[in-house]
């Protein structure tokens, strides 16, 4: 049942397909989260494999997992040094007027008690940088290929909100969040030395398809 759910495997790595609704750790509001189930994913490994970076609950798609502590330090230097290359695809709830370009603006996070935490653009955050890219459009909403240089928390989420001035359809944060997120990390690329790539692409999740969305070519 769990091979299903794997992308790519060898003897220090997984990548899976993490479904929509699943938080990647646990938290107040998300008691259910992967590390309910991550002993499914020992493949005959004493350990259970531990995540190496995070999706939010309602992103889809390629999640790396280390199967050892070595690995897992390695890989996520790997993240820190930019040698991890991701795409996603996010159906927006409105057209870009250009075909492609890139939001550059720094992240930061506020809180307040009547909204709880957010990020938002802030010239003294974190920097994050975006590349994207128009695929189709149907009707009122349009595909959009986004390839981060970094990775923020919500990067793309406000990217799209603030930086495109469209959001993400079903963003309840950021945008109208009516219907699922339309968000999916489509693939991951992870060079090592002396070994090939960590590679592996996910299908696009039934939420997608549901939309009319199942056919877009990438």
């Amino acid at each position: 049942m769990w091979e299903k759910y794997v992308l790519f495997i060898d003897g220090e790595a997984i990548v899976i397909d993490k479904p929509a609704g699943l938080a990647v750790h646990p938290g107040s509001k998300t008691p259910e989260s992967l590390e309910d189930y991550l002993r499914h994913f020992r493949f005959g490994f004493e350990r259970e494999p531990l995540p190496v970076h995070r999706l939010d609950r309602d992103t889809s798609g390629c999640l790396l997992l280390a199967r050892n502590p070595k690995a897992h330090k390695r890989f996520q230097r790997a993240f820190e040094d930019k040698k991890v290359t991701k795409t996603y695809l996010a159906v927006l709830d409105g057209v870009p007027e250009r075909e492609e370009g890139v939001v550059d603006m720094a992240l930061g996070k506020v809180s307040s008690a009547e909204q709880g935490w957010r990020m938002v653009a802030d010239t003294k955050g974190k920097p994050a940088i975006s590349h994207w890219r128009r695929l189709a459009v149907r009707g009122s909403q349009s595909v959009i290929l986004f390839l981060p240089e970094t990775g923020r928390t919500h990067q793309l989420r406000v990217h799209a909100a603030s930086g495109l001035g469209i959001p993400i359809a079903g963003d309840p944060v950021y945008g109208r969040g009516k219907g699922p997120m339309l968000l999916h990390a489509l693939s991951l690329t992870m060079d090592r030395d002396g070994k090939p790539p960590v590679a592996a692409k996910a299908p696009l999740p039934p939420t997608f398809v549901s939309a009319g969305f199942g056919d877009v070519q990438f």
